[in-house]
């Protein structure tokens, strides 16, 4: 993989490769930054320009690109059980083959995981230990990408950070985080820290144009929508994705809760509770999103909202009863439900209390 193939990002591109050029490369960096702005790209397009050119990283089977990513243990598994990045290795290579931009959702998907939590786990540390106690097998770098890091247990936490403390030589750990502060301090020290930014809205917008061959202006109300993430500009082009179905769930909602149809929303509310509580966040995160954008809609100033076509021509009927009297109490409403499904409160009742109040709320 290639620079090239990340889009924007060309300050980082240049930082990195100046890095090696000018013999300033330190042995571990953590790259940094919103959802879809480009991380992973970044850490396997390095790790490909200090590997050189090579058909195996094609494949992302060379010898000397190690990673390691949660994974989660079998059903059934005991405690004892020991399992590693190794066991999910043509998994990963599915994932990495469709293209470097993807969530942790996208992830568990590819491993046919439903509710479990994904973990770096103990044993990933010592397999890494002794992968990196043998010579570099093309006589130069050995890299290890560690994406997630903060989704490392304890105990590997700090076998990574003795690593980190006294690397084998010739060996750069290129980190991939969504959540540093979770990570210990130790580590964090031991780490040069890549902060990376939202993706300008040209370089999406020429991506869209070039590689998937998206009209000018449609690139252009893409690349808006996406606010600096390739991923959301993807969800957009998909056109059975997630976003459809909770843009779904949200009208029927509001339509329901507007006609206060009672029973109706009884039904919704169950059908809400069936979807699975990390789903269910997902869900009510939307529609937070929805409610300010709908907020906004009425202001008449487009550059201030980010909606696809079809939450626009939701929003033209329905953000009128978005106003300054009723917003505050339904961002709330939505916060307090978010909490209580989080708090493992019972689901049904969660979205039941969130549909009724929202029949109050709409008449506000």
């Amino acid at each position: 993989m290639t620079f090239d193939e990340v889009i924007g990002q060309q300050e980082v591109k240049e930082r990195l490769v100046g890095m090696v050029t000018e013999h300033k490369l330190p042995h571990a960096l953590m790259f940094c930054g919103p959802t879809g702005s480009g991380k992973m790209a970044l850490a396997l397009a390095f790790a490909s320009y200090l590997l050189g050119d090579s058909p195996m990283l094609r494949k992302w089977e060379h010898p000397d690109l190690h990673f390691a990513f949660p994974i989660v243990k079998p059903v059934g598994a005991s405690s004892d059980t020991k399992v590693v990045c190794d066991d999910y290795a043509a998994e990963w290579r599915a994932m990495l083959s469709q293209g470097p931009y993807f969530t942790i959702d996208q992830w568990l998907t590819c491993m046919k995981v439903a509710n479990q939590q994904a973990v770096i786990y103990e044993a990933e540390s010592e397999a890494l230990i002794r992968k990196l106690s043998l010579k570099s097998s093309q006589g130069g770098y050995k890299v290890v990408i560690i994406w997630l890091p903060e989704r490392m247990n304890v105990i590997c936490a700090n076998k990574i950070l003795k690593l980190l403390e006294e690397p084998p030589q010739q060996t750069v750990f290129l980190m991939v985080s969504e959540a540093p502060e979770k990570l210990l301090d130790t580590i964090r020290s031991r780490v040069q820290r890549i902060d990376i930014r939202r993706i300008d809205d040209s370089a999406i917008e020429q991506a869209l144009t070039e590689r998937r061959g998206i009209e000018l202006s449609m690139a252009h109300r893409i690349a808006h929508f996406a606010s600096g993430s390739w991923l959301r500009a993807l969800e957009v082009l998909e056109a059975d994705n997630e976003n459809a179905q909770l843009l779904e769930i949200f009208k029927s909602l509001m339509r329901l809760a507007y006609m206060r149809d009672i029973k109706s929303l009884k039904r919704w509310s169950e059908e809400a509770a069936s979807l699975g509580r990390e789903k269910q966040k997902r869900m009510l995160t939307y529609f937070s999103r929805m409610i300010r954008e709908n907020f906004m809609f009425n202001f008449a100033t487009p550059e201030l909202c980010y909606m696809t076509e079809g939450e626009e021509a939701f929003a033209r009927n329905f953000a009128r009863f978005v106003n300054e009297r009723n917003v505050i109490s339904i961002a709330e409403e939505l916060e307090k439900s978010q909490r209580e499904i989080g708090q493992n409160v019972t689901p049904k009742i969660v979205m039941f209390d969130l549909a009724l109040n929202m029949i109050m709320m709409l008449k506000q």
